[in-house]
């Protein structure tokens, strides 16, 4: 939806490459930003991977405001399109919000210690050796499938479904979809599981079936916790993170024109 907001305290933080550096440069006089600790919304330059650098940092921090996201990187499947100029304040005003809540993770480790990691995009377990993972594959307590024989399994949010996801064969999904992508990594047994699209109320379980032979490793965004023996994950919806897009912002075009690339 369309807001007419108010945010007057604004921060600008960019990534540390040249185009976003003197973008930065040409933005910092137009305005009087402040930091981001005194913001009530932030503007980001970069692209995707910053733009999820700068949402990790949020929630680590707990200081969650919206992003307004200008891309200066390669796919910016999360951005805005780079405009410099006065009217930056106004279109940060008018923009279109999108919440998106990352996924809470809770891993059991083969030592017997759990840890508690967030993904924003997926996370994905993935086998350490040369030998194959076996996974049991559970969804709101229900085991549907018993042995997944694999290289990995991953479960993606909305916003990392056209990351790790897409290239591992997985459905791209609206940001504003309410649905999460479970996808198989090089599965050899089900044979014709290719995934499966469920609704972000579930609950999904992952158990290693071997885990001494055939150790796995689990990677919440882009920190790895190795020797897994099981993992479960929801959404924290307590924790929802808030992007802000042009009304006139194509996303829903580039959701669909990704599919149709050959």
């Amino acid at each position: 939806m369309t807001h007419g907001h108010d945010f007057q305290k604004i921060a600008l933080i960019a990534s540390d490459t040249e185009r976003a550096q003197a973008a930065a440069q040409e933005l910092a006089e137009m305005h009087d930003w402040v930091s981001q600790d005194e913001a009530d919304a932030v503007v980001v330059l970069g692209g995707d991977g910053f733009m999820l650098h700068t949402l990790h940092r949020m929630l680590d921090a707990r200081k969650v405001v919206p992003a307004y996201g200008m891309n200066l990187g390669t796919v910016g499947f999360m951005m805005n399109r780079y405009r410099s100029g006065a009217k930056l304040l106004s279109r940060i005003n008018k923009a279109r919000v999108i919440g998106i809540a990352p996924l809470a993770m809770e891993a059991t480790l083969k030592c017997g210690r759990t840890e508690r990691l967030r993904a924003i995009n997926e996370v994905s377990l993935l086998r350490e050796t040369r030998q194959t993972a076996k996974i049991e594959v559970t969804v709101d307590d229900k085991v549907r499938i018993k042995e997944l024989v694999c290289d990995g399994v991953l479960l993606a949010t909305p916003a990392g479904s056209t990351a790790y996801n897409l290239s591992a064969g997985g459905p791209i999904l609206p940001l504003d979809s309410q649905l999460l992508a479970l996808t198989p990594i090089s599965p050899f047994r089900p044979r014709r599981w290719n995934g499966a699209v469920l609704p972000d109320r579930a609950t999904v379980k992952f158990r290693v079936l071997e885990a001494d032979k055939r150790p796995v490793s689990a990677v919440a965004d882009q920190k790895e916790l190795r020797d897994i023996v099981e993992v479960s994950m929801d959404v924290a919806r307590e924790r929802q993170l808030t992007l802000l897009f042009d009304p006139g912002h194509s996303l829903d075009e580039r959701i669909v024109a990704e599919q149709f690339v050959f």
